[in-house]
């Protein structure tokens, strides 16, 4: 069994993560409940961080908050020397409600509308990621009106296919994010934003996709980007100073994974910026990176509380769980697949191959498919669904007015937790109940 960070088997034959008996949280926070592992969180920021400081003289690593947000990872994230990638005004709010030095942020996003980025503005943040020729003026506006003026990046399509799921894969050219440097589209909105008044334009982003295993798509990444930063050059004479190539390295998720870490990753794309900035003729750039599945998914365990075992003989057996489809979407939205153990009987031979459902009204409610556990679980235990750090709280839902899990962080023996679990009450509480509806009868 593969386990990740500090997960062990303790004495008990329990799973333990961070030194804590995953069945003692349990007991103290109920299930379902993500498990947090802060020190493999930590230990991933500075691997991209320390591989950095020998590799390339000038760089930021920007935690793309999308992938696991709450406050305390905001202020993890600043511990650990990191900047922040936000694409919301939820997400910004996170971050101010941290404490976090806004100057230090990215806002991205395709859609931005009218409001966040007033918001933004008024937060500080550093660095707008323009997404469209339609969203660079919209900025002009609002920073006109703010009597401001904004640092921002460019996002491009590269034209890089990278190989993953199609629905997470963004920097080709057909894609909704970003403009493509493709018949001179990019370097045309380059040009309209040196026209505006209030917009300083301090370089180029892209993002080839998501869960990458081989590191050439980023080396042609980066070389398609010195290329657009060079015309750039030569058309207006200005250089650009900042390239940021985005996050999307991959995470061990099942047996057969082979992901590439982030240390590597660090290296080839800084090699690959230096020299193709010296053929170029020119300076090196910043260059920035957006981790976030690499940073948070590994460091994530999903505890459940077995309930019903349904066994169709000669079909299948289905081991059902206290979640489902409303604390982990990306099974249902895009076949991922996950690893799990029984955490309470780590020792017991794993010789039933079950289907895990969750208890949502939908019958694509499935986790895992077909996985073998231990042959005597039985209602009552727990399992422990593995490497769900990322995307998986972020996208947690209400349906069927079940609440999503809460989050505690595990460390050196210590449970925290981050975010708490709502009432039935608090999901209840923006609700309104006009007048003319709380008679009993029809009107």
């Amino acid at each position: 069994m593969h386990f990740y960070g500090t997960a062990t088997r303790n004495a008990r034959g329990h799973l333990a993560v961070g030194g804590v008996d995953v069945a003692d949280l349990a007991r103290e926070f109920g299930t379902p409940l993500y498990i947090m592992d802060e020190a493999l969180i930590r230990r991933n920021c500075r691997a991209y961080v320390e591989s950095f400081r020998e590799h390339y003289p000038d760089f930021d690593v920007a935690y793309a908050s999308k992938a696991f947000l709450c406050t305390a990872m905001v202020a993890l994230a600043e511990q650990e020397g990191l900047a922040l990638d936000v694409v919301s005004g939820g997400e910004i709010a996170t971050a101010l409600q941290a404490g976090f030095p806004m100057e230090r942020t990215y806002f991205h996003g395709n859609n931005k509308s009218g409001e966040e980025i007033r918001l933004a503005l008024e937060a500080g943040v550093g660095r707008l990621v323009v997404d469209s020729t339609h969203e660079l003026h919209l900025l002009e506006a609002v920073a006109a009106g703010a009597g401001r003026r904004v640092r921002i990046l460019l996002r491009v399509t590269p034209g890089v296919e990278a190989h993953t799921h199609e629905y997470i894969s963004t920097g080709q050219l057909d894609s909704k994010f970003g403009i493509p440097i493709a018949g001179g589209l990019a370097l045309a909105a380059a040009r309209e934003a040196l026209a505006l008044p209030h917009v300083e334009l301090m370089g180029f982003h892209c993002h080839i996709g998501s869960q990458i295993f081989d590191l050439q798509g980023y080396r042609v990444a980066a070389q398609r980007m010195l290329d657009l930063m060079a015309a750039f050059r030569s058309e207006t004479g200005i250089v650009a100073r900042e390239l940021s190539l985005g996050g999307g390295l991959g995470v061990r998720y099942v047996e057969g994974d082979r992901p590439t870490s982030p240390a590597e990753l660090v290296a080839c794309i800084s090699a690959a910026v230096r020299a193709g900035a010296a053929e170029r003729g020119l300076p090196l750039p910043r260059l920035i990176v957006e981790p976030g599945r690499s940073i948070v998914a590994e460091a994530g365990t999903t505890l459940y509380t077995v309930g019903s075992i349904k066994e169709i003989p000669g079909v299948r057996t289905y081991l059902a769980v206290d979640g489902g489809m409303g604390d982990n979407i990306r099974p249902a939205l895009y076949q991922a697949e996950y690893e799990c153990a029984v955490a309470n009987k780590l020792d017991s031979p794993r010789t039933r191959v079950v289907t895990v459902v969750g208890r949502y009204c939908e019958s694509g409610d499935v986790l895992l498919r077909d996985v073998a556990v231990a042959g005597d679980v039985a209602p009552g235990d727990l399992l422990a669904v593995f490497a769900t750090g990322a995307y998986n709280f972020s996208m947690a839902s209400h349906y069927n007015r079940f609440p999503p899990p809460p989050v505690v962080f595990v460390r050196d023996g210590r449970a925290d937790l981050v975010v708490r679990r709502q009432s039935f009450a608090e999901m209840a509480a923006l609700d309104l109940l006009p007048e003319r509806l709380r008679s009993r009868t029809a009107r």
